[in-house]
């Protein structure tokens, strides 16, 4: 199945990025996609609060997934809504991503579990907890190209998440993602390789890239592996969409050569001493 990624520099306009997101869908459609995939905070990327105050919505009142989900099913194709900020209980927000069918129907939901509270030797602290909300739940969804699994920037540094996705059955795993340019420099494509290696999966991150109106920078680099870890699609740091081809024998292949899925074991304790 042929997939696209939108590469985005998402800004402070809320209908900015819609009509970014939406064109791209209408091009991947034209293109002879059966599935895009966007970036982690594809509708918004502020962290100034007072000034994303009135952009942020409830889930059934968002004009951005509104938008896509029009466009879904006006082109016939699947969208993995990298994520979105919307309202969640009491003050907090939700960092969510959403999987759309070709219908324009929201086929699954999730909240990313781990959030980024970290201070970078670059000066940079970030601080996600004090304006979102965990998730609670992992997540494997049914679309075209297979089992995916879904999860959310920094979630992919912690590979229990990953582990419990292909445990349940994920053949292909999407990490929408705005990497700082630091962390991206160091980490960003081990870690993918990693994951998609340990998952005998594929695995699909589309970015944020560039410098955005708030004044971060993200690493963009946009990145499709195989399941053996090998780099089918870089996109570098131009926005823009990129293209790649999802083979699920791939997956039968490397897990056929490399069993390693069904040698693992729950390791009952350590021996410290």
């Amino acid at each position: 199945m042929k997939i696209a990624l939108l590469q985005m520099t998402s800004g402070i306009d809320p209908l900015a990025n819609s009509r970014t997101i939406v064109n791209a869908v209408a091009k991947a459609a034209g293109e002879g996609a059966g599935m895009v995939f966007t970036p982690e905070m594809s509708g918004l990327l502020d962290r100034d609060r007072t000034r994303a105050e009135p952009h942020l919505h409830r889930e059934d009142e968002d004009p951005v997934l509104s938008a896509v989900r029009e466009a879904a099913a006006l082109h016939g194709i699947w969208v993995a809504l990298g994520s979105l900020a919307v309202r969640s209980a009491g003050d907090r927000l939700a960092n969510r991503s959403f999987v759309i069918d070709d219908q324009g129907g929201i086929r699954a939901r999730y909240d990313k579990l781990h959030l980024f509270d970290v201070d970078l030797p670059t000066g940079e602290s970030w601080r996600e907890s004090k304006v979102y909300a965990a998730g609670d739940t992992a997540c494997v969804a049914n679309v075209p190209a297979g089992a995916l699994g879904l999860s959310v920037c920094y979630d992919l540094r912690f590979p229990d998440l990953y582990r419990a996705l292909s445990d349940a059955g994920a053949t292909l795993i999407a990490v929408p993602a705005a990497f700082t340019r630091p962390t991206g420099r160091a980490h960003w494509e081990p870690l993918l390789r990693a994951r998609a290696i340990e998952a005998g999966a594929w695995v699909v991150a589309a970015a944020q890239t560039g410098e955005h109106a708030d004044g971060r920078a993200t690493w963009g680099h946009s990145m499709v592996v195989d399941p053996w870890g090998e780099i089918m699609l870089d996109m570098g740091i131009a926005p823009g969409l990129g293209f790649a081809d999802i083979d699920p024998d791939r997956v039968r292949d490397v897990r056929a050569r490399i069993p390693a899925l069904r040698h693992r074991r729950q390791i009952p304790g350590v021996d410290r001493r």
